[in-house]
């Protein structure tokens, strides 16, 4: 599966590659004298260790926690199951990797009971596997259909034999309609949301998740400079994507970026359109990578050479937007102060009304997924609460001319909030050790 960011890194670099192919002018010369030749590393990349030592992975008794965890939140929300498929969900719960495909593997973990598993006969084997690493191994049914026969059927019966034929079963939000629908059609049977349930369990992270994301976030920020001690003028976007991932695989990571240059920039996600980094060309890149899992959303600005001095002030102003953000997230107050209070900075400074400048919210929650619950966002009245990680990103974006947005990701603690990474300094300098 492609999420936005891996599509916009992806797209950037095969719209630069069309470009390049198309002009064998003086583009493709400078591109082929600045970018890194097959099988050379730029010396910053080259120096990069592995930042493996102390990542532990997340273990059964841990999900096994966790599925106890659910089972208290549907006694609560008056449910008797959940029904998960392939997806974050589905391994945060059970350690099973699944693709999506039109044949039905679900998982349904009872409020009570032996949780169980349908699945295609001829996948039975490989699911299988799976089941036995992880905390349904032991504890689990599975039920396994035929290419022929009715899936739905097996979870009715499965079901009835629980004492479940009337049960109000949680559905995970990313489950497909089809398979959602089938089960409907059971009798008796009431489906309803599930996110309590799962954004109930996941959006609260514990000291190993936090440890994970803190890692995450630690790798990225070392690969993005690394990359950006490589950057030189001639380089394109995708050249420069190209060292991003370089770097994070050099740490021992599967990392990557989307880059936006000049005007560009002042396009909160992009462009496809072919561009190249010359001498005062500013930069916007925003990526991450997994740990064990676990995710890293970070983005910096920066400039080749000198900034002029309206990329330096409203950097400042930047600057002050995401601190004010950090310094109104603490536990109790509702997620959309903390979108309020950047938004604030943003707009006194000249910058607004409202969205016109700073298009989006500050952030989002994170975990496993790059983007899940809960979300910094004007109407969001939640409580932020320890454990909460969310990106801290507010961005100005004037159009036709640059965009500058810092992204860090943020952790609420006890009596407050605190970064994984330092806050940027400037646009020539990006990296606080740098």
């Amino acid at each position: 599966m492609t999420n936005r960011r891996q599509f916009l890194t992806a797209a950037s670099t095969v719209g630069a590659a069309v470009a390049l192919g198309a002009r064998p002018g003086e583009a493709q010369h400078d591109h082929d004298a600045a970018a890194p030749q097959d099988g050379a590393m730029p010396p910053a990349i080259r120096a990069l260790t592995p930042m493996r030592q102390g990542v532990v992975p997340i273990s059964v008794n841990e999900r096994r926690a966790r599925i106890e965890k659910a089972r208290r939140l549907m006694r609560e929300q008056k449910m008797q199951g959940l029904m998960l498929t392939g997806g974050t969900s589905m391994v945060y719960f059970t350690g099973i990797q699944w693709g999506l495909s039109e044949r039905l593997l679900a998982a349904f973990i009872p409020v009570s009971g032996r949780p169980f598993l349908v699945t295609p006969k001829f996948e039975e084997e490989r699911a299988m596997e799976q089941v036995a690493l992880g905390p349904m191994a032991g504890d689990a049914d599975v039920y396994a259909w035929e290419e022929h026969e009715d899936p739905y059927a097996l979870i009715a019966n499965a079901l009835r034999t629980r004492g479940l034929g009337t049960a109000t079963i949680g559905v995970e939000e990313t489950v497909r309609h089809q398979f959602s629908y089938g089960t409907s059609r059971l009798a008796g049977v009431t489906l309803t949301d599930g996110t309590p349930i799962t954004a109930g369990c996941r959006m609260v992270k514990d000291a190993h998740e936090l440890a994970l994301m803190r890692h995450a976030s630690q790798v990225t920020l070392r690969a993005y400079e690394a990359a950006w001690k490589s950057l030189k003028d001639g380089m394109t976007q995708g050249d420069f994507a190209r060292l991003v991932a370089m770097a994070h695989t050099q740490l021992g990571y599967s990392g990557s970026a989307g880059v936006q240059v000049g005007k560009y920039s002042a396009l909160p996600h992009g462009s496809v359109t072919p561009q190249v980094v010359r001498e005062g060309s500013i930069l916007l890149i925003d990526g991450g990578c997994k740990v064990e899992g676990y995710s890293s959303d970070i983005s910096r600005t920066f400039v080749l050479g000198k900034p002029t001095q309206r990329m330096k002030d409203v950097f400042e102003i930047e600057h002050r937007a995401q601190a004010a953000a950090l310094r109104a997230a603490r536990p109790g107050v509702p997620c959309e102060a903390v979108d309020a209070a950047a938004r604030k900075v943003i707009v006194d400074a000249g910058f607004g009304p409202d969205y016109k400048f700073f298009s989006h919210r500050v952030g989002h929650g994170m975990g496993m997924d790059g983007h899940e619950w809960p979300y910094l966002v004007r109407g969001n009245t939640l409580p932020l609460a320890p454990g909460m990680v969310f990106s801290d990103e507010p961005g100005i974006y004037i159009p036709g001319e640059f965009g500058i947005r810092l992204e860090d990701d943020m952790v609420i603690t006890e009596t407050g909030a605190e970064l994984f990474t330092p806050q940027s300094p400037s646009l020539e300098r990006p990296f606080a050790a740098a």
